[in-house]
């Protein structure tokens, strides 16, 4: 049997995986600050960890894997929002959290074993922050507690950077308290609206570092076998977690693997709301994108290169994944390809396994389409029956990057279209279809819906008068 192979960022090279307990394999993923809608960006971690969670259940069986991904409710952005709109934290973070889950869900990522939040686990961040503190890895000032990192000699071995180079690149706040500007925090002081816990150092909340350590704890134990997550987190928050956990409860403990993926471009350029490129999960799939048409260009790309997100392989993605669906028909999956399995073994190569993917599809055996597809993420149920039943309010916006902030008010006026034409009156859809094109948008009706495509030139005026 091929034997899965990953590259662990913390040995620098590619390695076969062991699981310390093949009954037991647990993975841990860090997830969302719950504080407002998931962005593109947000989900690439998503979809790559799903597959691996995927490929784990495959190798070793689903009652043998547990994946864990947290939830950070306790952070001072969710706390800005509640005293902006004068909604309580709790209100706010379970609002998110429901959010999260039903967006990730559009895009076929199936939910982790364990969704710990991290205002569950108070205690078990106390009581680490108190071992560290009597290990003399930690100390008291102010009212904070805050890690040492002098005290941990491999601190920094995660990123390859030394104190010093972490020093200069980062945005370290510089406190009279401190002993090293690098200290990190691991328990501050709660003020007014703040939420805040009783502890040996003052009333207050835990700092965003310790979270993790004392939540995979608490659930896996000292020593798992993955930590995953986005490139932005390797520093500093998970070089903050390997000192502090290592520190605690010895060198050869906590994870064992630890990957990372590559960030999120749009049309080749970095993903900013200052140039318009900058989008939730909930908005494509409001403009009329598929779950599945996302998590395809997701998988596109290698997890460990970065990924641009462009319209032309939304469009491909959505004309690949209704010819499978065409081929999938009503056949229930069978058994995945193995060579597919294989291709996925090999540090989930995904784009490798799409082609591999094409081979199955073209050999015309459904049952084994269904079956590798869904290893992937792809072809579920809601997917087939999208494109099985034809449906008639499928509205997709196209354009470039510049006119993308007109989407949603495009969207609305060729859903009008659509059904201005549906009820046959076509001298009025005409007349919409005319100011359209003289506002920059052409409408054109395909057997699935409606395509509205925006040129380089968009008038908003025009636009708003449509309305």
């Amino acid at each position: 049997m091929t034997e899965i192979k990953l590259y662990n960022t913390k040995t620098k090279t590619k390695e076969v995986f062991k699981p310390l307990d093949t009954n037991n394999v647990r993975m841990y993923v860090c997830g969302p600050t719950v504080y407002d809608r998931a962005h593109i960006g947000n989900a690439r971690p998503v979809v790559v960890f799903d597959v691996l969670y995927r490929l784990l259940r495959e190798v070793y069986g689903p009652e043998h894997v547990t994946y864990a991904r947290n939830f950070t409710d306790v952070d001072d952005k969710i706390n800005a929002k509640a005293e902006e709109t004068g909604r309580s934290i709790r209100d706010i973070t379970d609002e998110t959290i429901g959010w999260f889950l039903e967006d990730m869900g559009a895009l076929g990522a199936l939910e982790p074993n364990e969704a710990p939040r991290a205002t569950e686990y108070i205690p078990e961040m106390i009581a680490m922050i108190e071992e560290l503190i009597a290990k003399g890895h930690a100390y008291e000032a102010e009212g904070h507690a805050l890690f040492d990192v002098n005290s941990y000699e491999h601190y920094g071995a995660l990123s390859g950077r030394s104190v010093d180079d972490m020093i200069a690149g980062a945005r370290v706040e510089v406190a009279p308290y401190k002993r090293n500007p690098m200290d990190f925090v691991l328990w501050k002081p709660s003020t007014g609206i703040q939420p805040g816990w009783n502890s040996p150092w003052g009333y207050g909340r835990p700092g965003w570092h310790i979270e993790c350590s004392a939540m995979s704890r608490a659930l896996f134990g000292e020593t798992f076998d993955i930590h995953g997550g986005g490139l932005d987190l390797q520093f500093p928050h998970h070089e903050n977690e390997i000192a502090q956990s290592c520190a605690c409860c010895g060198e050869d403990t906590f994870a064992k693997v630890w990957m990372h993926n590559e960030m999120l471009q749009v049309e080749g350029k970095k993903m900013s709301k200052s140039l318009g490129n900058f989008f939730s999960v909930r908005e494509l799939l409001d403009q009329g994108y598929p779950g599945e048409v996302i998590r395809f260009v997701f998988l596109s790309t290698h997890y460990s290169k970065p990924m641009d997100w462009t319209e032309k392989k939304a469009k491909e993605a959505y004309e690949t994944l209704k010819r499978w669906c065409s081929i999938a028909r009503e056949h229930p999956p069978t058994k995945p390809e193995g060579y597919l399995v294989d291709i996925l073994k090999d540090d989930l190569n995904t784009p490798l396994a799409l082609q591999a993917l094409e081979d199955v599809a073209n050999e015309g055996d459904p049952g084994k389409l269904v079956a590798s597809a869904q290893l992937l993420g792809l072809l579920g149920q809601e997917n087939l029956n999208f494109f099985r039943q034809e449906k008639n309010d499928v509205v997709i916006v196209s354009g470039d990057q510049n006119t993308w902030h007109y989407n949603g008010q495009v969207r609305g006026l060729a859903i009008k279209w659509q059904a201005l034409r549906s009820a046959k009156d076509f001298q009025l859809a005409d007349q919409l279809r005319d100011k359209l094109i003289l506002a920059g948008v052409n409408l054109r009706a395909t057997n699935t819906g409606v395509v509205a495509e925006m040129g380089m030139r968009v008038d908003p005026q025009k636009l708003e008068a449509l309305k």
